[in-house]
């Protein structure tokens, strides 16, 4: 079971198989591996204490920064990312980002960004598109306001965390600057990624 995993000068925590999207383009269905990272199904998801351990028995002054992300949605267990996070603060001085959908306040019923004080530097959120209509046929959403949702988690979060909408490149020029205009109606930065295919 593979907890925490290199890319780059990142080190990556996966810790839940769950997601509240079936998103069209999502490899996870198709590809058993990231970058030849091997087991990035869980065959369940690991304890707190496990995840953990797991990021301690590195060398974290090797890393840039620490990502939650994983081939599920983070959120799914923000309360205990946001604890793992703070314990590693403790001990290092690491920057983390919680890379999101966004559904965490829907996942949960309640407001979820308070937690991210003092846990989260950075939360990158996949806006996918410029509008639900868009959204919802991309990304599939388990919540029929699953587009509004994310976009209320970005605006809440930023009090706590920056924040960060994130786009591939592969939108067409209109849409990028829709999704633009989205960001700046919020008051977050938009990052348009680079698409792999």
């Amino acid at each position: 079971m593979t907890i925490t995993y290199e890319l780059g000068k990142s080190l990556y925590v996966n810790i839940t198989n769950r997601c509240s999207n079936a998103c069209t383009f999502c490899i996870r269905k198709d590809e058993p591996t990231i970058n030849g990272v091997d087991e990035l199904w869980l065959e369940r998801e690991p304890t707190e204490a496990e995840i953990l351990d797991d990021i301690l028995k590195r060398d974290l002054n090797q890393y840039d920064e620490l990502v939650f992300c994983g081939y599920g949605e983070p959120s799914y267990r923000l309360d205990e990312v946001c604890r793992i996070a703070r314990n590693v603060k403790a001990v290092y001085p690491i920057k983390i980002r919680l890379n999101t959908n966004g559904h965490g306040n829907l996942i949960f019923k309640k407001d979820m960004t308070p937690e991210l004080a003092g846990a989260i530097d950075t939360v990158s959120i996949s806006l996918n598109a410029k509008n639900k209509i868009e959204y919802d046929d991309l990304c599939r959403p388990v919540f029929d306001d699953a587009f509004q949702g994310l976009l209320d988690f970005a605006r809440r979060a930023k009090a706590y965390s920056k924040v960060i909408l994130t786009i591939v490149d592969i939108l067409p020029e209109e849409d990028q600057e829709a999704c633009r205009k989205i960001c700046e109606s919020i008051g977050v930065d938009l990052r348009v990624r680079s698409y792999i295919d």
